[in-house]
């Protein structure tokens, strides 16, 4: 399911290769059109608060320098610094947002909010300081740049600092071979006409390879799209669940008392079921993706806490375009304006963060991408696919929304992808079908002659 042998890398430079003119400006135009950016005008857009997010488009991960000539030395490639990034170590992570000098620690043994760090020091692509909170004291060496290694000390009153190493995630995370991930370029150009032909239905889409055979690179079209996130939020209530289980706070064989009071229509099958009954935190878990369960997922975020700690998960992951702000079919609270967002950005993070083990223990990832693959609502992905084709998913519903996101898992092209849409639910559910398919067609059969040797 997941490569034996995928490692993370430390910062370092990478001698760029280089390649034939023609073949730039080819590249350069699919990254034109490929390049993440805002939802489009009639859709629902990120508000001011997520404009001009920061991250890596396309057009920096294609290890090409366009100035370089015949005859040039190629010029060593840094990869590009993000604003936010985020350290992965077993148990917890520590966001870092070095443009409004802010860190998070949110770990098994506690969670500090938003701590602002004024002293925040940027240098050389780095974010180093120290924060103190509750009497613990946080010193942090965190790159702001995805694949590298981070450090952070954390030291209680009287006792010597734990010392914390892991990699550092950021959204997207830049490719491992440039050359290797320029080969996933000419799949923008094909998702950006199927999008450019959607016009009922503003789509976005993101696509990272996880296989390595397209050096782990990420592109996307219209990434930072916001529509209603649907059921597609209930990926974020099963991690922060797990997440706990891994921290040993709970166990998947724990009950939850279900009422009638609890019981709302929908997508699921429990509400086919009498109450009251005591239901297990496996099957809740399992239930809120296999059948997409509405009550399961209520009972979930009462049992979780509510709303504040699948928020504090999002944030400590920098994923600025995800909330969740009401629960499922409360279509007062829908009426207020309180609504579930995301993108299909913030989608492939979480994924990708899934699938790398950085944010999962690996039993509790394949737990999950299990509960995927038992995914019973199968119209998009899984219908655009030939039969038989491997994948987990879970797809998202409304009225004005229709996604479908998960994992490709055809051996040695496993990849994560998001797909997207508001307007029409009917007509963005072809539109589903028709990206998924591309991203398939692509992947079993790339583009011959995209480029030259």
């Amino acid at each position: 399911m997941r490569k034996s042998d995928k490692k993370h890398s430390s910062s370092r430079l990478v001698p760029s290769t280089r390649v034939p003119r023609k073949w730039l400006i080819a590249a350069v135009a699919l990254i034109m059109v490929a390049t993440t950016g805002p939802a489009t005008a009639d859709g629902p857009g990120p508000g001011p608060e997520h404009q001009g997010e920061p991250g890596y488009g396309v057009g920096q991960a294609d290890g090409a320098d366009p100035g370089d000539e015949p005859g040039a030395e190629p010029t060593p490639e840094r990869a590009p610094t993000s604003e936010v990034s985020w350290l992965s170590f077993p148990g917890g992570v520590f966001a870092v947002d070095s443009l409004g000098h802010t860190v998070r620690y949110r770990a098994c043994d506690g969670d500090t909010g938003r701590v602002a760090d004024p002293d925040m020091r940027v240098a050389a692509g780095v974010a180093t300081g120290e924060v103190t909170v509750e009497g613990r004291s946080y010193r942090y060496r965190v790159p702001l740049i995805g694949r590298s290694q981070g450090t952070l000390a954390v030291t209680r009153h009287h006792h010597p600092p734990t010392e914390l190493t892991g990699v550092v995630v950021t959204s997207p995370q830049p490719h491992t071979d440039p050359v290797a991930g320029a080969r996933l370029f000419p799949l923008s150009g094909q998702l950006a006409r199927v999008v450019a032909d959607a016009s009922l239905n503003p789509a976005g889409v993101t696509v990272r390879d996880l296989s390595g055979q397209y050096g782990d690179q990420q592109i996307a079209v219209n990434g930072s799209l916001r529509p209603k996130a649907a059921s597609v939020i209930k990926l974020w209530i099963l991690v922060e669940l797990l997440r706990r289980v891994d921290c040993g706070q709970v166990s998947l064989d724990d009950g939850v008392l279900v009422t009638p009071a609890d019981v709302v229509g929908g997508t699921g099958q429990l509400q086919f079921e009498t109450f009251p009954q005591v239901v297990t935190l496996h099957r809740l878990a399992q239930y809120l993706i296999k059948y997409s369960d509405n009550i399961a997922a209520n009972v979930l975020i009462t049992y979780l806490g509510g709303f504040a700690p699948v928020n504090a998960l999002i944030d400590s992951m920098n994923q600025r375009s995800t909330i969740l702000a009401r629960r499922m079919l409360d279509s007062a609270a829908a009426q207020r304006g309180e609504e579930n967002y995301t993108s299909p950005d913030d989608v492939v993070s979480l994924l990708g963060a899934v699938w790398d083990g950085e944010i999962l223990t690996p039993a509790s990832r394949d737990l999950m991408i299990g509960f995927m693959r038992e995914q019973t609502l199968n119209t998009k992905i899984p219908a655009a696919l030939p039969p038989g084709v491997p994948v987990a998913h879970k797809t998202g519903d409304l009225p004005d929304a229709s996604h479908d996101v998960g994992y490709y898992l055809i051996p040695g092209s496993e990849t994560a992808v998001a797909f997207l849409t508001a307007g029409p639910m009917d007509t963005g559910d072809e539109t589903v079908r028709r990206m998924a398919r591309t991203v398939y067609d692509y992947l079993v059969t790339p583009t011959d002659g995209a480029y030259e040797e």
